[in-house]
């Protein structure tokens, strides 16, 4: 795979290990912090290590970091996300923050306005800029400037509900909203990469169904961001398929030239999945979550114009959470007691 591009390809065999095809190969641990306060500990090979220092020595170089506007650290506080990013940089990772404008999780079911802010469109088109202004100068302040900001997480259906709700208002709201958001972004660096978010990137319709219309005059842009990232799991719809993702990403990146990743994905490790029909055919095992991440790496991989950027695995470490709110058992990188398992090493060998 490395050889079907030209420069590009000679300066990723300098710089990655043999094996490697993609720019960036993410994990989010935004989790870790809380983890290790309530005791949990991570050994790799026997040794005690820090779990951030564990995914960097088996080549994580990009940290994903979730950031609710809760002022609770235990919540996903700005605070805590500056510390997580200053450990992350510290081990050599660039730093992809996911704001999810919201005090809790934000997905496409639930897009909760942040309790102290304001409810108009006008007093949000205000609020959201001035936040991620201010979010991103923090981190540049402390140096730990942010390399890719995603200006909501999974906004297949809008942000800021009710206000900026698809199904209520439209798209103009949420056209407006991104817009302010990444204005916000771009005034405060003038080297962050903006990454629009949705769930399902294998669903090519609806897809493009959102990207055909959330571009309005004078609202949001093509030019106002620069990545498309996408959710590809493989157990909320059995047609979540190496084929149908393909197809959607090849579509989207023809029609808009952007720049793909794949921000969030898992496959279990151990035990079962009840109810749930895995959409690719691999073994339940460390071995099948290579196999699922080195698939999705072939797909971005071969993306036109060398388009796809990287893979991040979401929440490897989550001990106490293992299924990671899927119907599968166990979908981490880690035993419970923190032990690493042998797909630790996807994060080198297959991305």
């Amino acid at each position: 795979m490395f050889f079907r591009k030209t420069w590009q390809s000679l300066v990723l065999l300098v710089s990655l290990p043999l094996g490697n095809c993609l720019t960036y190969h993410g994990a989010d641990y935004s989790s870790l912090v809380n983890l290790e306060d309530s005791g949990i500990t991570y050994k790799d090979s026997g040794t005690s290590e820090k779990f951030d220092t564990i995914l960097a020595n088996h080549g994580v170089n990009l940290a994903r970091i979730r950031i609710w506007t809760s002022t609770n650290d235990a919540d996903y506080s700005l605070d805590y996300g500056l510390a997580l990013a200053e450990r992350a940089v510290a081990a050599g990772m660039s730093l992809l923050i996911d704001l999810h404008y919201s005090d809790t999780w934000a997905d496409p079911g639930d897009q909760a306005t942040p309790s102290s802010w304001p409810t108009d469109l006008d007093g949000l088109n205000t609020e959201i800029y001035d936040y991620t202004n201010s979010l991103v100068t923090a981190f540049a302040n402390q140096g730990t400037p942010i390399d890719f900001l995603q200006i909501g997480n999974e906004i297949n259906s809008g942000i800021l509900f009710p206000t900026g709700e698809i199904s209520v208002n439209g798209y103009s709201p949420l056209s407006q909203l991104l817009h302010s958001a990444a204005n916000g972004a771009h005034d405060a660096s003038d080297s962050v990469k903006i990454v629009v978010h949705l769930a399902n990137g294998w669903d090519g319709s609806a897809m493009s169904s959102f990207y055909e219309q959330i571009f309005i005059q004078g609202e949001f842009a093509t030019t106002d961001f620069d990545v498309m990232g996408f959710s590809f799991y493989p157990f909320y719809d059995s047609a979540a398929t190496y084929s149908a993702l393909q197809s959607s990403l090849d579509n989207l990146v023809a029609t808009y030239g952007k720049d793909v990743m794949i921000v969030e994905t898992d496959w279990p490790s151990s035990g079962s999945c009840s109810g749930v029909t895995l959409s690719e055919d691999f073994a339940i095992s460390t071995s099948g979550q290579e196999s699922w991440v080195s698939g999705i790496t072939e797909i971005l991989a071969g993306l036109s114009d060398g388009h796809g950027l990287g893979v991040v695995y979401w929440e490897p470490g989550w001990i106490g959470n293992d299924g990671l709110g899927s119907g599968c058992s166990d979908n981490l990188v880690v035993d419970d007691s923190g032990n690493t398992l042998a797909s630790i090493d996807l994060f080198s060998t297959d991305m």
